[in-house]
């Protein structure tokens, strides 16, 4: 009662696809996979900044 089988879950599938349609859940994906992207992006760019560099890879006279 706890866990849903396979069945369930391609049935809770098939129901977004026909709710939302196929073209808007790839949009979709592409927008989160854009903002975990981005997200990485500026966390490389934080820690180059905690180290003492600039992005550009110069020295920092801030820090």
């Amino acid at each position: 009662m706890g866990s849903f089988s396979i069945w369930h879950w391609l049935v809770v599938l098939a129901i977004v696809i026909v709710v939302f349609g196929t073209k808007k859940l790839r949009n979709v994906g592409s927008d989160l996979g854009g903002a975990v992207k981005g997200f990485k992006d500026a966390m490389k760019e934080d820690e180059k900044i905690e180290d003492g560099r600039t992005v550009e890879g110069e020295k920092s006279d801030k820090y």
